[in-house]
């Protein structure tokens, strides 16, 4: 049986949709098709077995798309399993340690039933749009704070999960 699965995102400046592609390129190589959405963009979830939704974080809140998101389909999202990530630590915390999801995503996750959340290392560089992101800048905050090999072990475990799923 193919495996569909979404990967939907709430990304400003492109961070937060390059970890959706790392999660969708981890499920394709584990034999699920695996499609990358904007959080805006989608309207149904009919063509999927199973859902990823991450949002970047700004002062402690998910991006506006994935909150919205996770709103316009719960329904169909209560029916699936789905998993959960944040993108958003402008330094290395994300890496040392487990960080929890925020309190609006971790309310989400209850209502979902959601698997699992993790949170990522944030990326911020020149160019980035918005007022607050550029001041962030401007203080010498920015920098690439992605671990692209967590981002992968994560979605590795997703697609067992999947696996495990199919052949029950």
């Amino acid at each position: 049986m193919e495996q569909r699965v979404l990967v939907a995102h709430g990304s400003t400046n492109g961070s937060t949709e390059k970890i959706a592609e790392t999660v969708a390129g981890v499920l394709r190589r584990a034999g699920v098709t695996a499609e990358v959405l904007s959080a805006r963009s989608v309207t149904d979830l009919a063509p999927y077995e199973a859902v990823v939704v991450g949002g970047a974080l700004y002062a402690g809140r998910w991006h506006k798309d994935a909150r919205r998101f996770v709103r316009r389909h719960r329904g169909a999202l209560t029916q699936r399993p789905v998993w959960f990530f944040s993108s958003g630590p402008l330094d290395s915390t994300a890496s040392e340690r487990d960080i929890p999801p925020v309190p609006g995503v971790k309310r989400a996750m209850a209502r979902l039933d959601v698997r699992q959340h993790a949170t990522f290392g944030g990326c911020l560089t020149e160019g980035a749009q918005g007022r607050i992101a550029r001041m962030i800048l401007r203080d010498g905050k920015g920098g690439d704070f992605r671990d692209f090999a967590a981002i992968e072990y994560w979605a590795a475990g997703v697609a067992r999960e999947l696996g495990a799923m199919v052949h029950r």
